[in-house]
């Protein structure tokens, strides 16, 4: 038996959710027969995708087997025949479309982060428990492969007591004048929403809470490297967001971690993102899908002379976990995991609620950029 589901699709147009969303998710599950159900039932998705250019949209349809496009929001929001309402645009829009949306007792899928500022967030997130519609925010890093296998040692007891976590982020993002930048010039625009630290933050406060210890106070400092870029057009605009971000975070349980992230730095590491962790029993790394380990009993005895060169290979020293599991897309995972939560009230915990968290910390990490000071982070409540 299979039941289908309706699912406005907002935002798709862009980048991230045209291939993470349509194509690696939505379009994935499609064609794999639907999402599978705890009592052997499938449900399959069935998408309108909304847009403001009419021919890019309907070309996305039909390059991705949808059957159903439209440039009218209002009446896609407002069809019985659509339960859930997903959305990618951009953050400034975002608590207006979800309020509408939650209004016409839509079930709220969304990415991150939920909105601009910490107030909106929450009037989000009461709005949604008031009206009894379900809702989620996308945590896609918590299901890449190599977070995936860092979970795994913590949950063994691999690192015995955690100590430190370290995390490096970002490459290079051309400015656009002599080569297309790689990102959307709006980014680097306070006004339009923009900045390192809206942009990121609210990632770590997932990973940093799931992972390591729940975030209890920060110390940010931002930077804009480049004032000025050039945008799609070709001309030059001046660059009032933060393209940089320098981070430490306090954690319960006496953990510290640091985040250094950048549009502005070139890559000399395994990925574009990586995690290095530090226990007394054992330490790893970890990149978007490969993580290396040492455990105590492995670990060289390194001496400091500064006089000699160096004779430890200390790449060499560290093991590769195995892939002994497929994992899937993070994106297609969370969804689908919406989507049992929706149809069958599976149990879900990446709520709006989480989605504020992130604005918070964003929050409480700007204050302390301005006033050069740590900010406590205290716990969140609606």
């Amino acid at each position: 038996m299979t039941r289908t589901l309706g699912v406005v699709m907002h935002g798709v147009t862009g980048r991230m959710g045209t291939n993470q969303h349509l194509v690696r998710s939505v379009a994935a599950i499609r064609a794999q027969g639907g999402v599978l159900m705890s009592d052997g039932t499938r449900v399959q998705l069935d998408p309108i995708l909304i847009g403001r250019n009419a021919d890019k949209v309907a070309a996305l349809a039909k390059a991705n087997g949808v059957e159903r496009w439209s440039t009218d929001l209002d009446a896609a929001i407002a069809d019985p025949k659509n339960q859930i309402f997903f959305d990618a645009a951009t953050t400034q829009m975002r608590p207006t479309l979800l309020e509408q949306a939650i209004n016409a007792g839509k079930h709220i899928y969304c990415e991150k982060p939920i909105s601009t500022n910490l107030p909106e967030a929450l009037r989000i997130v009461k709005l949604a428990r008031d009206k009894g519609v379900k809702n989620g925010t996308v945590q896609d890093k918590l299901f890449l492969p190599g977070l995936m296998k860092l979970k795994s040692l913590r949950d063994s007891g691999f690192f015995g007591k955690m100590l430190s976590v370290r995390g490096e982020f970002g490459y290079w993002v051309f400015e656009g004048d002599w080569q297309a930048a790689q990102r959307p010039s709006w980014n680097y625009r306070n006004e339009d929403g923009g900045g390192m630290i809206l942009d990121m933050v609210c990632h770590w406060r997932y990973v940093l809470d799931n992972l390591f210890g729940q975030v209890q106070s920060v110390s940010c400092l931002g930077a804009t490297h480049i004032p000025e870029r050039w945008d799609e057009n070709g001309k030059p605009y001046k660059a009032t967001a933060d393209d940089a971000a320098y981070a430490t975070f306090e954690l319960e349980g006496g953990v510290i971690a640091h985040m250094n992230m950048s549009w502005v730095t070139r890559v000399y590491r395994d990925d574009l993102v990586t995690f290095n962790v530090d226990g007394t029993l054992g330490s790893a790394v970890a990149g978007l899908h490969d993580c290396m380990i040492q455990p105590r009993n492995a670990t060289p005895r390194p001496v400091w002379n500064p006089d000699q060169k160096q004779t430890i290979d200390f790449r060499s020293t560290w093991q590769k976990m195995p892939d002994n599991q497929v994992y899937d897309n993070g994106f297609k995972t969370q969804w689908e995991m919406f989507i049992r939560h929706v149809v069958e009230d599976a149990p879900y915990s990446y709520t709006l609620m989480e989605g504020a968290k992130g604005v918070q910390l964003v929050e409480c990490a700007l204050q302390s950029w301005k006033e050069r000071r740590w900010i406590d982070v205290p716990k969140l409540t609606v």
